[in-house]
């Protein structure tokens, strides 16, 4: 990162406090994720009937469920599986996207039409319901949920990218390039993606909340991870069997964590748009 963007970065991030508060919580949740399973008090798995179903305390800070597992400790660790499926999904689904889109966006013909009508196919059906039926096919394994959330990703960046992509390859500096001697790949992935990828980084942000999304919600109606592995999408799950009874920390702890989660990578990728934007540095 070069000092003009470091100090436009830090301008943008003064004048919006709430995208700064965004991205200290993006960070804090990544952080999490990667030394959760060695700071939480308690066995993510263990189960301690005698102890079951107790509300919040000072010993069990978000209470404890069914089985008399700490809620607390199983939130912490799930967020290591919901971000390394999100990131693990919309990574795939962005380099592939920005790939096939930008040499469509580059190359038009038979190629461009015939991934511009698979997109179409896809963007048809509606995309959650896509995603269920392909993991009911695959199984519902932790691959098969990334392979199948990364697969309805797919038409946003190929779109975006052949979008920008065919508004530049006539461009002068992508012709001196041509005349240079570049090849039409080495004209695709050394000239054109750099210039695209920035405005794609916005999409990212906003694809890992959904995609986090995704993964819960296919583990909240039985397709996606299996208990009792701590995931978000299950704890709701299970908890709003006792709603009824009362007992609504084994919702509410688990859905704030979503929610917030979501709310963060959304916002984050507003101040993006914000950050890499040309005419919010003038």
């Amino acid at each position: 990162m070069t000092s003009s963007t470091l100090r436009h970065t830090v301008w943008i991030l003064r004048g919006n406090p709430v995208t700064a508060v965004a991205a200290a919580g993006a960070f804090i949740l990544c952080v999490l994720a990667v030394i959760g399973p060695w700071i939480v008090p308690f066995d993510p798995i263990a189960s301690d009937v005698a102890n079951a179903l107790q509300p919040p305390s000072a010993t069990y800070w978000a209470g404890t469920d069914q089985l008399g597992r700490d809620v607390f400790s199983r939130l912490i660790v799930a967020a290591r599986l919901d971000l390394a499926i999100a990131a693990s999904a919309v990574s795939l689904s962005f380099v592939l996207g920005a790939v096939v889109g930008a040499l469509c966006g580059y190359t038009g013909g038979r190629l461009d039409r015939y991934v511009g009508r698979f997109v179409d196919v896809l963007m048809a059906f509606p995309l959650f319901v896509l995603a269920m039926a392909m993991v009911a096919a695959l199984g519902n394994r932790v691959e098969n949920i990334v392979i199948a959330t990364a697969i309805i990703n797919l038409p946003f960046y190929i779109r975006f990218a052949r979008a920008e992509v065919n508004v530049r390859r006539n461009a002068g500096w992508v012709e001196a390039a041509r005349a240079s001697g570049d090849s039409h790949v080495s004209v695709v992935l050394r000239f054109l993606l750099p210039n695209v990828l920035p405005a794609m980084a916005v999409q990212v942000s906003l694809n890992l909340g959904w995609a986090i999304l995704n993964a819960a919600g296919l583990s909240f109606i039985g397709l996606g991870v299996s208990a009792p592995t701590p995931e978000w999408g299950i704890m709701v799950a299970e908890g709003a069997r006792f709603i009824s009874t009362g007992k609504w920390w084994l919702v509410a702890f688990p859905g704030l964590a979503l929610m917030l989660t979501v709310l963060c990578f959304n916002l984050l990728g507003d101040g993006l748009r914000d950050i890499l934007d040309p005419r919010m540095r003038t």
